[in-house]
């Protein structure tokens, strides 16, 4: 990378092992061990990587929005889906309860109407015994 030392960038960047350096025009190998390069090599906005046209600082930048862009759209469409799940649910369970509702208020008008009918037939049997 040495040999690419004042010379344009894009020289330089075709080594993908070297980073150039704009501020001081240097060609440097890119420090493999550090995910960013030391301020004593060169400065994050002077740094180039890659391509010539997109510094460290503006990748990181863009990187970071987004990562939280993506983030923030992962956790809304969670949201939504767990809340979409929970409306199905709860309108699915609705009807089930209603039903639930209406069978025992038919069973109680049933028992009530059978406990009548006897009741009718008691009376009418005591009037048919009293008057022959």
């Amino acid at each position: 990378c040495h040999h690419y030392t004042n010379k344009s960038c894009e020289e330089c960047l075709k080594n993908v092992t070297c980073l150039w350096c704009a501020s001081s025009g240097r060609c440097v190998e890119y420090p493999v061990r550090r995910v960013l390069p030391p301020a004593d090599l060169c400065e994050l906005r002077s740094a180039r990587w890659g391509v010539c046209w997109v510094n460290f600082e503006a990748l990181i930048i863009v990187m970071s929005v987004v990562g939280g862009t993506i983030l923030i759209t992962l956790g809304v469409c969670c949201c939504c889906c767990c809340c979409k799940k929970k409306s199905k649910k709860q309108v699915s369970e609705r009807p089930d309860k209603d039903d639930e509702r209406a069978a025992r208020e038919r069973e109680r008008r049933r028992v009530r109407q059978e406990e009548r009918r006897a009741e009718m037939k008691s009376r009418h049997d005591e009037i048919r015994r009293k008057y022959g």
